[in-house]
């Protein structure tokens, strides 16, 4: 055999790598990947750990101290805690004004929310406009212009009155009344139902009509169709629109701060546990019993949150199964 002649190659021969080197360059490939992946998500972990980890854990430390912002810390253990049971009922009042206000609120703007979704489902022309004209209200509502709007709208001289006195009823001033001026709060966060709304559009356009032209030949009316159709299917919206909504209602802040003028008047009627907390920290500079308040808060929100989540499976109907 010359040696321009090409050998036989021995039995199971390939032209692959060998497996050693094969696993040592996907490991490295891997490794590559891994770090490119991490360093794109540093800025994100940077965040978590110096915006929200960080101020987090600082603020369950201080809600075991005398902390007034200005001076040291002292340790008092559960002495912040207690306090808010036994020696504050101002504390008493506002969780008890923010329960009314996010238990009444709530239920009313998601059945007002589903009622105009329902309505824009039926195919009016130039939906994408209405969609945005009545997304609005929920980018606005917290915002500080509205809640002078409406505080000026339910004044003694507003424009709810001067619409009663079309009718010979005298009107009253809303927002100063302890009777009504939580009530004013409850009309402005029901106000406020673009977002839930567009989420049931969106909801409502994924149940396919099949359900309701066979539940009609069955001769089922538009009730029956409703609840045995719409609201199963659409009940894991519900559901999610009720978690979103319940959180941020117990985090209101900025519509009764305007509106009582930073204090929760008249007689503390609109006083909410978040501008409780603002007042103890920034008022009173009692930093360590406002951390305290806010981390009740968190419980009682990630409780509610795993009640909801508890009852769910007795009312939510998901298709897949």
């Amino acid at each position: 055999m010359t040696d321009t002649q090409v050998r036989p190659r021995p039995p199971g021969a390939t032209d692959r790598p060998p497996v050693a080197d094969t696993k040592g360059a996907l490991r490295k490939r891997r490794r590559k990947e891994y770090l490119t992946a991490y360093l794109f998500l540093l800025p994100w972990f940077v965040g978590l750990i110096a915006i929200t980890a960080g101020p987090l854990l600082t603020s369950l430390y201080l809600s075991f101290t005398d902390y007034s912002l200005i001076g040291d810390s002292q340790w008092v253990g559960f002495d912040n805690y207690t306090r808010m049971f036994q020696d504050d009922p101002r504390f008493i009042k506002a969780l008890t004004n923010t329960a009314i206000y996010v238990f009444v609120s709530v239920p009313l703007q998601l059945a007002f929310a589903l009622a105009l979704a329902m309505v824009l489902d039926r195919g009016v022309s130039g939906l994408p406009i209405y969609r945005s004209v009545y997304y609005l209200p929920s980018l606005l509502g917290s915002s500080v212009a509205i809640a002078i709007l409406w505080r000026q709208i339910f004044g003694a001289d507003g424009l709810v009155n001067e619409f009663l006195g079309i009718f010979g009823i005298e009107g009253m001033g809303w927002v100063s009344h302890p009777d009504t001026a939580l009530g004013t709060l409850i009309i402005l966060n029901v106000w406020t139902f673009g977002s839930p709304m567009v989420i049931f559009l969106a909801g409502l356009r994924q149940i396919p009509t099949s359900y309701y032209e066979a539940a009609s030949l069955d001769g089922a009316s538009k009730s029956r169709q409703f609840f045995s159709i719409t609201l199963p299917l659409l009940s894991p919206i519900i559901f999610f629109n009720l978690i979103l909504q319940l959180i941020n209602a117990f985090q209101s802040f900025t519509q009764a701060f305007v509106i009582s003028g930073g204090n929760g008047s008249p007689a503390d009627s609109t006083l909410l546990y978040t501008m409780h907390v603002y007042q103890k920290g920034f008022n009173s500079f009692e930093m360590g019993y406002a951390s305290a308040m806010a981390w009740v808060l968190v419980l009682i929100i990630a409780a509610l949150t795993g009640v909801n989540f508890l009852m769910s499976k007795y009312w939510v109907f998901y298709s897949d199964k």
